[in-house]
């Protein structure tokens, strides 16, 4: 005899295939160290502190935003190195010593009228665990620490400040439909 299914409002909320959790997301949002960066942080004598960025994750967020994605920067960090790159990437929306970052993208999303499950979160670490669960699509780079690891709905081939960023703008980009260039791909092309 076969066992009567429990109604849906007493099932656990399904989560959407993968494909549609990616359709759906209109913000994209990353920390910073171990995620835009190799998470290194080289200081020189003088008390200089330097970081390391790929331009590979830069031109994913540039893609990203030629495509209408809105891009975020959430950090716990305050360095005026984090403002530098996000400025150079012309990068709408820069939270820096943030603790609550779920907080801050409950903030985002609300600001520009989305709901979590239209926001993508990229986190390396403990201090990212609640926006990566909190967030529609969460991702980390491959070497995220074991329990971000396990949180996330996509794990990068890439290691962090090694195009994980970039490889997380062409997931999106694929999935909704737009070309390696950030184009509509069934957009007629100009005249060669």
């Amino acid at each position: 005899m076969p066992t009567a299914q429990p109604s849906r409002s007493k099932r656990k909320k399904e989560r959407p295939s993968l494909a549609a959790a990616l359709r759906r997301i209109r913000l994209v949002a990353t920390d910073v160290d171990g995620v835009l960066t190799d998470g290194g942080m080289v200081y020189a004598e003088s008390g200089e502190e330097s970081k390391r960025f790929h331009v590979r994750d830069g031109m994913g967020i540039k893609l990203l935003q030629k495509a209408g994605f809105i891009t975020a920067i959430i950090t716990q960090e305050q360095s005026r190195l984090v403002a530098r790159r996000a400025e150079r990437l012309a990068i709408p929306e820069v939270h820096q010593g943030i603790m609550d970052k779920l907080g801050a993208l409950r903030d985002l999303a609300a600001r520009y009228g989305l709901s979590l499950d239209q926001v993508a979160y990229v986190g390396d670490d403990v201090n990212d665990l609640e926006a990566l669960r909190g967030a529609g699509f969460s991702a980390a780079p491959a070497d995220a620490v074991p329990a971000v690891l396990q949180a996330v709905r996509y794990r990068c081939r890439h290691r962090g400040g090694d195009g994980a960023v970039r490889e997380v703008a062409d997931l999106l980009l694929a999935a909704q439909g737009f070309d390696p260039r950030g184009e509509r791909a069934d957009a007629p092309r100009g005249r060669s």
